[in-house]
């Protein structure tokens, strides 16, 4: 929002009441607060609100600042008839099914899955493909509503819990090894940078089992480097990004084939846009304001990136404003500033210190710092 605005543009922001006490940046023109429902959005009364506005305000574009509001951006920019990824390609970024599906006709690597929509086809599925399984909803992010099945009658039985919702899921084939994400800036269907990076602990264990979370960039020239780069290549215009940013997640399996799990349209979240900045100098917010308010995307052009490496630690904390101090490496880069959180980004040019480092802190952050909540089962809980 500020790089829109230090390029001229007028920038209006609408958000939920329960966000007027978070801290936008001073800098945009105007915030429109809209009533938070109580379960999920209504997307007929956000259309009608923002239509309401567009009758004294030119919308000229509509971006969508986290996953959850994708295809409400979308929805917009189809009834204001303003550029941008429409319905149609969201779907592909916001449905669990629809990417799969789509990376699968572009001959990308996934793990086997089926839609539950057809009983039949799902126990098909099981005779081919032995448990455990991953139960995912389509339209959530992070790990919300992930669950491991260990067999056919615990997926039964939680289908069963599910009743009509239960068509609002995929099963997919568990493949143990390392989660990794690349994140992207793309321009004419292209991607014109990409980070490769790995969990330690994997995201849904994170989430669900209260972890500190850790993500570092992988080793530069690697093969594992390679082979992210070049499956997110084929995987931007397979799923029909024209422009934009992506954070995409692989799964980098025990056969050495790294395999794709789900992408975004979207800065990856959990301060990855900043460990990516430290390692290359990118700012995937700035570089999403330039596409956005391009005049000609022909005049666009990415500066170079640095070729550093970096890492990322944080977890929920005890304390309400935690101490840091005692991690004074030069290594240390960024300190998170938030309420009962701990989080550092390192730097290094060294991916052998980067690790290092990061074996002496995670056993001292669970040590000083870490506290664990609830998972939230949906994106209402989230807040």
């Amino acid at each position: 929002m500020r790089e829109c605005k230090q390029r001229g543009w007028r920038v209006l922001l609408v958000t939920g009441e329960s966000l007027k006490g978070a801290q936008w940046p001073t800098e945009i023109d105007q915030i429109f607060y809209v009533p938070d429902p109580k379960k999920e959005w209504n997307l007929q009364h956000l259309i009608l609100s923002v239509s309401y506005l567009a009758r004294t305000e030119i919308i000229d574009r509509v971006v969508a600042l986290d996953d959850f509001d994708v295809e409400k951006a979308a929805a917009l920019r189809e009834h204001l008839r303003v550029p941008g990824m429409g319905d149609t390609t969201a779907r592909n970024f916001r449905d669990k099914l629809a990417m799969r599906g789509r990376a699968r006709d572009a001959g990308i690597p996934i793990p086997d899955f089926v839609g539950i929509v057809h009983h039949t086809r799902v126990a098909e599925f099981m005779q081919r493909c032995p448990p455990p399984y991953v139960l995912k909803p389509r339209f959530q992010a992070n790990a919300i509503g992930i669950f491991k099945i260990e067999s056919a009658d615990q997926l039964w039985h939680e289908l069963n819990q599910l009743g009509d919702q239960q068509s609002f899921y995929l099963l997919e084939q568990f493949i143990p090894g390392t989660i990794a994400h690349v994140d992207s800036v793309v321009k004419d269907s292209k991607v014109v940078f990409a980070c490769a990076s790995a969990y330690g602990t994997p995201p849904m264990e994170v989430f669900h089992g209260g972890r500190v979370f850790t993500t570092r960039t992988v080793p530069h020239n690697s093969p594992i480097e390679r082979q992210l780069l070049a499956i997110n290549k084929t995987l931007m215009p397979g799923l029909g990004l024209r422009y934009g940013v992506s954070h995409s997640e692989f799964i980098l399996g025990q056969d050495g084939q790294a395999y794709f799990l789900e992408t975004s349209a979207r800065v990856g979240g959990a301060h990855i846009a900043e460990m990516v900045e430290a390692a290359t100098g990118i700012n995937l917010w700035v570089e999403w304001a330039r596409l956005e308010t391009a005049e000609d995307l022909a005049h666009y052009a990415i500066p170079k990136p640095k070729r550093n490496h970096a890492a990322l630690i944080a977890t929920l904390a005890q304390q309400q404003w935690p101490d840091m101090s005692a991690y004074n490496d030069p290594e240390v880069v960024w300190r998170l500033k938030k309420a009962q959180h701990a989080g550092l980004i390192l730097q290094s040019k060294s991916y052998e210190r980067i690790s290092e480092l990061l074996e002496t802190y995670v056993p001292r952050f669970y040590t000083d710092f870490f506290a664990k909540a609830p998972a939230a089962k949906s994106a209402s809980e989230m807040g």
